[in-house]
């Protein structure tokens, strides 16, 4: 493999604040503002924020938001004009 053309491979903490779950991992992502967590052994990790996460994502636990969609696409037809018609 040439050299200086893969990007850099390291230990990083993936963390979701919304239900606190962090893990750690090796990935080529980098931490925004150069934050850092220490992770379990001591030492220091940088930390990539997550906005979901298997911990918090719906599917992964079964808790399931009911949206209100009938009042969504009433909403869309009154804002855009459309409606339906039932021509027999």
């Amino acid at each position: 493999m040439k050299d200086g053309i893969h990007p850099d491979y390291k230990q990083v903490i993936f963390f979701d604040a919304s239900v606190d779950f962090k893990f750690l991992t090796r990935s080529t992502m980098t931490a925004r503002g150069g934050e850092t967590m220490k992770w379990t052994d001591g030492k220091e990790y940088p930390v990539v924020r997550l906005d979901v996460s298997s911990e918090s994502h719906p599917f992964y636990t079964g808790k399931q938001k009911v949206l209100d969609t009938a009042g969504r696409v009433e909403k869309f037809r009154q804002k855009y004009g459309m409606y339906t018609s039932n021509k027999g």
